[in-house]
């Protein structure tokens, strides 16, 4: 597959990543002469230094042989662009990166007509994660799979967890009349995450990714240590585009929402389109400020300006005041390791999650769904099992299976099921599969 990326910033470098561990042929065209020689440094892809809105630069390439072109520049206004002459060159299919919420939502205008196939918005995915969090109040990441029959969730575990010292297998054992898979775990000063293994010990600060059908959710709050809470007040900081976009999905879902801006003109902007979110101008760095604004009563606390620093020390003080739940808008890559370690509960970064999305299109047909979890450098997959693929063929203990990835459970007929060695999976079989990158091309060679 002929794969064209515009724009080098952080969702191009990630999909790049995940496209070096493949055999696509990969395009990254971007102005920026530096950005590129990190790429070519890095990741088996070639750039071009240009703008991507140039016919002649685009012919060069070879656009109409592309199977997919990808417009992910920091302008809307020119990923659009690139993706009308893409599309008029030759390109199969293009997706452009928009921000725009009147072009994403229901929106009566055809833009296919006008060759632009598929858009995502990084800020509306990103306010989709976050009102997804607050309603999985104890865990720091969570993933959904079929309206949440099947749940990739994830949490740090404290000294109050029964899990901590066990091993897998002897936490299987104890806890038999659950039905949970840990599929990874990101451990302190490890920098490889961990696939675990039946002898694999948990230990304390793991920060561990449990798959789980929904009937098993309630039952697992006790094995982590931890307990379910409700959310009702929230203090968002930040008037940007997500912290718009978010304290609107809250308010719909009856959430009580205060927002701060810390400009008072856009503070007024906001009072008039956010009629059900009171509307504060101030700085949320200002501790009297949060005081006055009764911090200590708050559920959860949303820091998303546009700076990463000032969103996690945000997220730290409001923890120190008694919230319950804080995440952070944590832009800046660096951060996003550091981040839990020193007391952010859940992070998001939109990038991410908007490359995560954008991979999905590039992946064949069986794949349905794929998800990113933040701080560790994988993948969750949502397979559909076709005729005679090689997954039908033996039980799950017999398939050649790399130790890369592990299997977190199967969809069959509407029903959540979990795989064990023991079980055959049939065609129509939808399947979660946690991946770290360089095994994705084998998990999907047993799909076929």
């Amino acid at each position: 597959m002929k794969i064209i990326i515009a724009g080098a910033g952080d969702v191009g470098f990630h999909l790049a990543k995940l496209l070096s561990y493949e055999s696509q042929d990969t395009y990254i065209i971007d102005f920026d002469g530096e950005k590129l020689e990190y790429l070519n440094n890095h990741l088996d892809v070639i750039t071009k230094k240009g703008d991507a809105t140039s016919i002649k630069l685009l012919k060069e390439i070879g656009i109409d042989s592309a199977d997919l072109l990808i417009a992910v520049t920091d302008s809307q206004n020119t990923n659009f662009t690139i993706s009308v002459i893409g599309k008029s060159l030759g390109a199969k299919k293009t997706i452009a990166r928009i921000d725009n919420p009147e072009f994403l939502n229901d929106c009566e205008v055809d833009f296919k007509k006008f060759g632009v196939d598929f858009m995502i918005s990084p800020q509306e995915l990103a306010a989709n994660e976050i009102k997804m969090l607050l309603h999985q109040s104890s865990f720091n990441d969570t993933v959904a799979f079929e309206s949440g029959l099947f749940n990739v969730m994830g949490t740090e575990l404290t000294y109050k967890s029964p899990l901590v010292d066990l091993t897998v297998k002897e936490a299987k054992q104890k806890f038999a009349n659950v039905d949970f898979i840990t599929i990874a775990i990101k451990r302190e000063n490890v920098s490889q995450t961990i696939i675990p293994r039946g002898n694999t010990t948990y230990k304390l600060h793991d920060q561990v990714y449990f798959s789980v059908p929904n009937y098993s959710i309630e039952d697992l709050y006790p094995i982590i240590g931890k307990e379910q809470f409700n959310i009702k007040n929230v203090m968002i900081l930040g008037g940007s585009s997500i912290g718009q976009k978010t304290a609107r999905h809250l308010c719909e879902d009856n959430f009580k929402v205060k927002l701060i801006e810390k400009d008072r003109e856009k503070a007024e902007m906001l009072a008039e389109t956010l009629c059900d979110t009171l509307i504060i101008n101030g700085d949320g760095r200002d501790l009297e400020l949060l005081e006055e604004e009764n911090i200590r009563e708050t559920d959860a606390f949303i820091a998303v300006t546009g700076n990463s620093e000032t969103n996690i020390m945000s997220c730290l003080v409001a923890k120190s005041k008694g919230v319950k739940k804080t995440i952070a808008l944590v832009e800046n890559m660096d951060y996003i390791d550091i981040s839990q370690t020193i007391g952010i509960q859940s992070l998001i970064n939109k990038k991410l999650i908007a490359a995560s999305n954008i991979f999905k299109h590039i992946r064949q047909g069986e794949i349905l769904e794929l998800a990113n979890l933040h701080n560790i450098d994988a993948e969750v997959f949502e397979f559909e099992v076709q005729p005679n693929a090689r997954v039908t063929k033996k039980p799950i203990k017999e398939l050649r299976v790399p130790k890369e990835a592990v299997f977190g459970g199967i969809i069959r007929d509407g029903k959540a099921l979990m795989t064990f060695g023991d079980m055959q999976m049939q065609s129509g079989d939808k399947v979660i599969v946690f991946c770290l990158p360089e095994a994705i091309s084998l998990v999907e060679s047993l799909f076929k």
